[in-house]
């Protein structure tokens, strides 16, 4: 059975976090690390105003791209999982590209889309979407064809061995995959952001404060980054429960 965090969990970890930075800040006693009692209060309301704007702007482009890698990737997975035939022809590729990071593909991204919010969210797609294409994929290829068959022997058409086959299958997957891949995108998007724009959390952490060394300021830039990943992974974790209560129970 899977070890969730729980609200206990996650708070006792904050109070940690929070602790071990406010030892560090008194250890250091440099500018470079103020204490979070100075950070916490600015990023609080930081997120009142221009801090606020610069994680709409990021949150905007992680959604995207999380909508588009499943929309692509859950049904090629599940077609490549149900057709040999298929897998075995692009398999091989999937093998090449999978392990490859692909941060590298950024400035091809960039010839190809030129410097803009699209081609941000196509290079985030594109590492969602191998997340999800092998997971899904794999379970598909799990369900045992006399599970298909016999679904199918009780008159279910197209709309019924989704609903009762394909969905319990792969939903899970892609949630599971999604709940994975989130950091790894968060920290693809802070590199993405860095330049080249006028919003997002990536550039106001490198640009707007730390060239010009506002340390403080740069701290809650850094806070909300994280905070964007861990609402991320904990609403996709609360999907992904609720989904699995569904789909068992009802």
């Amino acid at each position: 059975m899977k070890k969730r965090p729980t609200m206990l969990s996650t708070l006792a970890g904050g109070v940690m976090f929070f602790l071990l930075w406010q030892l560090g800040a008194l250890c250091i006693d440099r500018p470079i690390l103020p204490s979070p009692l100075q950070v916490v209060p600015m990023f609080l309301q930081g997120m009142a105003g221009e801090l606020g704007l610069h994680f709409l702007a990021s949150a905007a482009r992680v959604l995207s791209a999380v909508a588009i890698a499943v929309v692509f990737a859950a049904p090629l997975g599940l077609a490549l999982g149900q057709m040999p035939r298929l897998d075995r022809l692009v398999g091989p590729l999937i093998a090449i590209l999978y392990p490859i990071p692909k941060i590298i593909f950024l400035p091809v991204i960039y010839v190809l889309l030129g410097i803009s919010d699209l081609s941000k969210v196509t290079l985030i797609a594109i590492i969602i979407f191998f997340q999800i294409l092998v997971v899904v994929r794999d379970e598909a290829s799990s369900l045992k064809p006399e599970l298909i068959l016999s679904v199918k022997s009780l008159g279910a058409g197209r709309r019924a061995l989704f609903r009762y086959v394909y969905l319990p299958a792969s939903l899970p997957a892609v949630l599971t995959a999604l709940r994975v891949s989130v950091g790894t995108a968060v920290a693809v998007l802070f590199i993405a952001e860095q330049s080249l724009t006028n919003y997002g959390l990536g550039y106001y952490i490198v640009v707007e404060t730390y060239q010009v060394l506002l340390y403080p300021e740069m701290y809650t830039g850094i806070m909300g980054m994280g905070l964007l990943g861990v609402l991320l992974y904990f609403a996709i974790n609360a999907i992904e429960l609720r989904v699995s209560r569904h789909l068992f129970v009802g």
